[in-house]
């Protein structure tokens, strides 16, 4: 089993975790917790771009999976950057009240605000699910593993608390599917 489909899902976890608790003194950032948690999702975003390399190759390499893995790691690097803005930001500012002043000034540029936060993102996770979906639809993974890897990402949707929860809800399939990474075969619909 290849360790990023362990990785990916654990370091998400591990992110919604300390983000939560960032925010128990009602404001995120900056400080310890900020940062810390900012670069466990770096090392997520990383681990992804490594598990779309193995689901390509699980899907056949076709044209559609890698368009797919083009989409997906495309909204990975944008996300990578997003998370390297805010990291500075925390560097940068003295409290919250001026990370929200130095994040508006990023923001208000109107390419950065774009690529970085309005459509950038977004092409990470319509990428993965695209790649799972396919799977899924050429039997190449049980069809609960696409299933849940779908609920892993809309869950945080709702409130982004429950990124912990998505996290944990995609580790399931990603063991799946790791291991059967490891000797990529058909599966049988039945299971």
């Amino acid at each position: 089993m290849n360790l990023a489909f362990l990785a990916a899902p654990l370091l998400v976890f591990a992110y919604g975790v300390i983000r939560i608790l960032d925010g128990l003194d009602g404001a995120r950032g900056p400080g310890l917790a900020w940062t810390t948690g900012h670069l466990a999702f770096l090392g997520a975003l990383a681990a992804f771009l490594v598990v779309f390399v193995h689901l390509r190759r699980l899907a056949g390499r076709d044209g559609f999976s890698t368009v797919s893995v083009a989409v997906a790691s495309a909204g990975a690097l944008t996300l990578f950057a997003q998370f390297v803005v805010d990291i500075v930001v925390g560097f940068v500012a003295e409290d919250h009240a001026a990370m929200r002043v130095i994040a508006s000034d990023v923001s208000d540029n109107q390419v950065v605000s774009l690529v970085l936060y309005e459509v950038g993102p977004y092409l990470f996770y319509v990428g993965l699910l695209a790649l799972v979906i396919q799977l899924a639809i050429a039997r190449r993974v049980v069809w609960w593993a696409s299933a849940l890897v779908v609920v892993s990402q809309v869950l945080p949707v709702f409130d982004k608390d429950l990124i912990p929860v998505g996290a944990l809800v995609l580790l399931a399939p990603f063991v799946v599917i790791g291991r059967q990474v490891a000797t990529p075969r058909r599966v049988s619909a039945s299971v």
